[in-house]
């Protein structure tokens, strides 16, 4: 009978942490937390932890969250725990995988150098991350941490086939997201459209040209993740003005900042726009008119059972 994971989490993750112990593969651990008025916190994690498989769940998706997770990790090693896995739906500063300027800090890399030092437990440790915007991430890992890339693909598909219809096709924002964009429209068993940008001067872009006949056809728009919208927005625009009957969008990561979702929602572009919950920002804004989240719970939950027999040391 398999031993359900405990099933540690940031708060910012609260939520996906009470839909992946809905299922059987993973039990809920709780950490409590006393916030000082100097702005340190205590955490004590009154979950049992030795010899257990450990799921440490939660998002860099600031500062603090990042070494609230850190913290944890170490804490359940020290806790005897047997496995220990850090899921992080959600790799914050994933853009800035290399140097462009001199002096420039690589910050993808020394967070990941931050989680490969975490002590390994008894039977090695890992790291999932999910649709990472450069997959060169998961070398910056090292030491006795294990790296695994997941893949949304699964969710996103269902959901690209109920935007789409019968007859549509997968359309990307420009030609840096075209081999992810290709993957998925050959398991659809659909057309892709890729969008060429020539760079004008003082910063600004113009499609220079649109690879595959949208004329009269739903497009369906990907991204991996979403921030202001821009690339989205000016992907939309060049699909309709080539003749598409309507845009949708859909992407992995929602960071959506500020008033993000409005802009789009006001441009009238979209039919609708999806993400999946594995950034809080966009569980804070799943209420949106034209704006829906999927979850990924069932997902990770289902990784975590069938990969449970691993030895995850290195």
């Amino acid at each position: 009978m398999l031993t359900p994971s405990v099933v540690l989490s940031t708060r910012s993750y609260a939520y996906l942490q009470q839909a992946l112990c809905q299922f059987e593969s993973c039990e809920l651990g709780e950490v409590q937390v006393q916030q000082f008025p100097d702005g340190e916190r205590n955490l004590q994690i009154l979950a049992e932890c030795v010899d257990r498989d450990v799921v440490v769940l939660g998002g860099t998706v600031n500062d603090a969250d990042t070494l609230t997770l850190y913290d944890l990790a170490c804490a359940t090693v020290g806790m005897g725990a047997r496995t220990m896995t850090l899921v992080i739906p959600f790799f914050g500063y994933q853009t800035m995988e290399r140097r462009v300027r001199r002096g420039e800090v690589v910050v993808a890399k020394t967070r990941a150098r931050l989680f490969s030092s975490v002590p390994p437990a008894g039977m090695g440790n890992r790291v999932v991350l999910v649709d990472l915007h450069s997959e060169g991430i998961t070398h910056y890992f090292s030491g006795e941490v294990r790296p695994v890339h997941v893949r949304t693909q699964r969710v996103i598909l269902d959901e690209i086939r109920r935007l789409g219809g019968d007859d549509f096709v997968l359309g990307a924002t420009d030609a840096g997201r075209a081999k992810w964009v290709e993957s998925l429209a050959n398991d659809l068993g659909v057309e892709a459209a890729f969008i060429f940008k020539r760079r004008l001067e003082g910063g600004k872009t113009e499609v220079a040209a649109v690879a595959a006949d949208v004329r009269g056809r739903k497009v369906v728009i990907y991204d991996d993740m979403i921030r202001t919208g821009g690339s989205l927005l000016g992907a939309a625009r060049a699909y309709l003005e080539l003749g598409a009957e309507s845009a949708s969008a859909i992407a992995t990561h929602g960071v959506l900042p500020g008033d993000a979702l409005q802009r789009l929602r006001e441009s009238r572009l979209f039919t609708e726009v999806v993400c999946t919950d594995s950034h809080p920002r966009a569980v804070e804004l799943a209420d949106e008119p034209g704006f829906t989240v999927v979850s990924i719970a069932g997902l990770l939950a289902d990784f975590l059972a069938e990969r449970s027999h691993e030895r995850l040391s290195v």
